[in-house]
């Protein structure tokens, strides 16, 4: 049983190892990292509690889709986020205008992770820069605001800021950090966010090129 538990336990250094290894030499995506990456984050969801659920667990379920198509038989067309949109635009896998036959197409389903993967960069980056007084549920809102939010029912929205308000204090995030003092912790996550930001940046630019960010 406490092998189960330590292998639910978020660490950032996992995260960074991760990030680390999303991009390749001429800086496409490896969706097997990129996924990889977005287990550690659950994780850090799931260790704060209940609070993040309706955005842990809407991650879980895209993972599972992702994996799906990396494991399927045309696994070798999403070995990176390039090879995937490029297969599936190709072969009109991909519902561009309208829901249709193609609910659970790669392109649709990253989408949905890399609007998540901003909110938590920018939510990362405040917690990294503030003070001990600073309020988490400030910062996640303001994160949420600038990112997910536009992209939410108006019931998901104020069912979100009601959770916010029960987030706990600084000090118990960067303790579920697990990298040690608060200074570790900052230093830490200056290693991790520019990664981070770099591979959502290159989705950014590959899904605006493609006009995909509005995928239905």
């Amino acid at each position: 049983m406490a092998g189960t538990e330590e292998d639910q336990k978020f660490c950032l250094q996992e995260v960074l190892d991760t990030f680390k290894l999303c991009l390749s030499e001429n800086k496409e995506v490896y969706l097997e990292h990129y996924v990889a990456g977005w287990r550690k984050l659950i994780k850090l969801l799931n260790s704060l509690g209940s609070v993040f659920g309706f955005i842990s667990n809407d991650a879980v379920n895209k993972i599972h889709i992702l994996v799906a198509h990396l494991n399927g038989e045309n696994g070798p067309q999403y070995v990176t986020v390039q090879s995937m949109v490029k297969y599936e635009l190709e072969n009109e896998l991909v519902d561009l205008t309208k829901r249709g036959g193609h609910p659970e197409s790669g392109c649709r389903t990253l989408l949905r992770l890399h609007r998540a993967l901003r909110w938590l960069e920018l939510f990362l980056d405040r917690l990294r820069t503030s003070s001990e007084d600073s309020k988490t549920s400030v910062m996640c809102s303001e994160s949420y605001n600038e990112s997910l939010s536009q992209h939410h029912l108006w019931v998901v929205r104020k069912a979100a800021g009601m959770a916010f308000c029960m987030l706990p204090g600084r000090p118990a995030f960067f303790e579920v950090m697990n990298v040690g003092p608060p200074e570790q912790v900052v230093a830490k996550l200056g290693e991790a966010l520019p990664l981070i930001a770099e591979v959502y940046q290159i989705t950014e630019e590959l899904y605006t090129q493609h006009n995909l960010m509005d995928l239905p």
